[in-house]
């Protein structure tokens, strides 16, 4: 079982998160911290496994935390979930050696893969005996976000349509939905939909929600020019 600590100075948003990080199979939320001093006791107290930090927290900015927690000897992992889209943030972020930069808002699903990736990185690198380069480079990624570059298309896709969409995302005015998307390329939803959801885990298209009368929120894609 991991156990995370969520630190987020919204109640409200602290609650959604814990009930998002419950729900996913061998996680389970040991407690909650609406401020930065509040987090670095948390942890010195509860020694959670994994800190999911927002950054514009009442008392300090939320990357001061991690050289603060190292300090104290907290080899603890840190996900940041924020708002925050300066590249300044996102750079000293990854100085800092989070595991991953999830940007709000999300939906439950987006953090779900997120904790996913985490646990079978964080499972392969405590089984490994670290006997060669792959091992070392394995350990290295660990503590990496997501890259910006384009990744290699995952089996089953192909560049083509890739390119398709990467063009209609490029040409819309604003976001695009998976079904408008579909549309506009000629390819079927559910296409769409999977080449939509590899850019953005790739770091290459932003998700936003569109929030309608009823029903779970829409999912909205536009290009990032990176």
């Amino acid at each position: 079982m991991i156990d995370v600590l969520i630190v987020e100075d919204d109640f409200m948003v602290a609650r959604i998160h814990r009930g998002f990080v419950n729900d996913v199979d061998g996680f389970r939320v040991v407690g909650t911290a609406n401020c930065g001093e509040q987090a670095i006791a948390a942890v010195a107290e509860l020694q959670p496994d994994l800190v999911l930090l927002d950054l514009y927290l009442p008392d300090m900015f939320g990357l001061e935390i991690i050289p603060r927690l190292r300090t104290a000897g907290h080899d603890c992992d840190v996900m940041v979930i924020s708002a925050a889209r300066e590249s300044e943030a996102v750079r000293g972020a990854v100085r800092q050696g989070v595991v991953d930069y999830l940007l709000k808002p999300f939906d439950a699903e987006d953090l779900r893969t997120r904790l996913e990736q985490y646990a079978a990185r964080r499972s392969n690198l405590y089984a490994a005996v670290v006997s060669g380069q792959s091992d070392v480079d394995r350990a290295l990624a660990r503590g990496a976000a997501p890259a910006a570059a384009p990744a290699a298309l995952p089996k089953g896709m192909s560049v083509e349509t890739a390119e398709l969409i990467e063009r209609e995302l490029r040409a819309a005015d604003g976001s695009l939905s998976a079904a408008e998307c579909a549309a506009r390329s000629g390819v079927s939803r559910v296409s769409a939909r999977r080449y939509l959801e590899h850019f953005s885990v790739t770091g290459r298209a932003e998700v936003s929600l569109r929030y309608g009368q009823a029903g779970r929120p829409e999912r909205r894609y536009s290009w990032l020019d990176v």
